[in-house]
């Protein structure tokens, strides 16, 4: 009989082969700008970490304090027996710190994506997507069964044509990242906003690396556009700026009471811990009262992308903290990212499927918990790296 899973052995070899196989390291510390990994100490520069809030004393206390309340597990769904006044909390929260209507929290970012576009579309309808977009918002389409119509990354014209081409559909809908994770580089969102309108679709955006970093106090980029009002619905996270777990649905009253009905994460997954609940308000409370960690999370991003081009690394077009080292071929990424660990720099490559073949990177994420000497030493391990791998420009 013929080994069944002959194909998987020849498929992982294949990836070790081009040097696409993740090695996925381990970290035994909390996180941080510095990180324990493989039993390493090591600073950290690919956490999506942004506010340094995962480990905040504000965070951990409210945390502890909910789990002795409220216990450890939700014991059910949000719809029958899992929603707590927590949730409730944090929803309201949310929407009045987003500047929206009303606000639902689910499990994680990409569940969140999951029961919005499923939620929202269906077979008869369409979906005009970012070629770029996420994995999340991929497979929410796929789950909605919606026909799906990419256009060209962040071109206005090729969304235009895509549209005017299309036709026998129900409802459309455009979808785009906020802030693209892999290269940071903005929507152009007022130019999404003028189309949706004009031809009378609903617009969803995806701010899973907006929340916390752009606009006012961390608003997200519907803000740093000054669009209120005109965005039916925003995609959020809570497992990167705001430093603990979950996402959530942002926007029009009548959609997140629709999504609450229907959105199938919602309605068949268990609620989010009061823990995790508990952590994010408190989260909420820090953004609120001060801009000092955001103002300090750029002040670093402008400081190391200044140093970066200066040593002549190709960094891409980012327009936020989050800095690609452009490397080209996956074996470089990874050759690269080893060299990075030694000299005690922790630092993932990013090659194929995550990024186009030929599009290899090392993904910085600079964060406000670095100091100074964080990021002058990352800057030093960058450069020696970089001249020994002739990848300066």
């Amino acid at each position: 009989m013929a080994d069944k899973l002959t194909w998987i052995r020849e498929e992982i070899n294949a990836l070790k082969e081009q040097g696409l196989y993740a090695t996925i390291r381990t970290i035994s510390s909390p996180q941080g700008a510095t990180l324990v990994v493989d039993g390493k100490a090591v600073l950290n520069f690919c956490s999506n970490n942004y506010l340094g809030l995962a480990n905040h004393e504000a965070l951990k206390a409210q945390a502890i304090k909910a789990v002795q309340q409220y216990g450890v597990g939700p014991g059910a769904v949000r719809q029958i027996a899992g929603t707590t006044d927590l949730h409730l909390r944090l929803e309201q929260r949310l929407a009045a710190f987003k500047g929206v209507e009303a606000a639902l929290t689910l499990q994680s970012g990409y569940t969140a994506n999951l029961a919005t576009v499923a939620g929202l579309m269906g077979k008869e309808d369409v979906v005009f997507s970012d070629e770029l977009n996420h994995a999340s918002i991929i497979d929410g389409c796929r789950l909605s069964g919606a026909r799906v119509v990419r256009y060209l990354h962040n071109n206005i014209d090729d969304l235009r044509r895509v549209i005017g081409e299309t036709s026998g559909y129900r409802r459309g809908m455009i979808i785009s990242d906020g802030v693209f994770s892999m290269d940071g580089d903005l929507a152009p969102l007022p130019q999404l906003v003028e189309v949706a309108e004009q031809y009378n679709l609903l617009l969803m955006i995806d701010d899973a690396h907006g929340e916390g970093v752009v606009g006012r106090g961390g608003r997200g980029i519907v803000d740093h556009f000054a669009m209120q009002g005109r965005v039916d619905v925003e995609i959020g996270t809570l497992s990167k700026a705001f430093g603990v777990m979950g996402g959530y649905v942002a926007g029009r009253k009548e959609i997140i009471e629709w999504l609450r009905q229907r959105g199938r994460p919602f309605t068949f997954s268990s609620a989010a811990t009061a823990a995790d609940v508990a952590a994010c308000l408190a989260a909420v409370d820090i953004l609120e009262a001060s801009t000092d960690l955001v103002d300090r999370l750029w002040a670093n991003t402008r400081f190391f992308k200044g140093e970066m081009l200066r040593m002549g690394f190709n960094i891409g077009h980012s327009q936020t903290p989050i800095t690609p080292v452009m490397l080209g071929e996956a074996p470089l990424a990874q050759a690269f990212s080893r060299r990075l660990f030694d000299e005690g720099v922790f630092a993932g490559a990013i090659g194929y499927p995550i990024v186009a073949k030929g599009k290899a990177r090392i993904r910085v994420m600079i964060s406000a918990a670095h100091s100074q000497d964080d990021l002058e030493r990352g800057l030093a391990a960058f450069e020696n790296v970089g001249k020994e791998l002739g990848a300066l420009g």
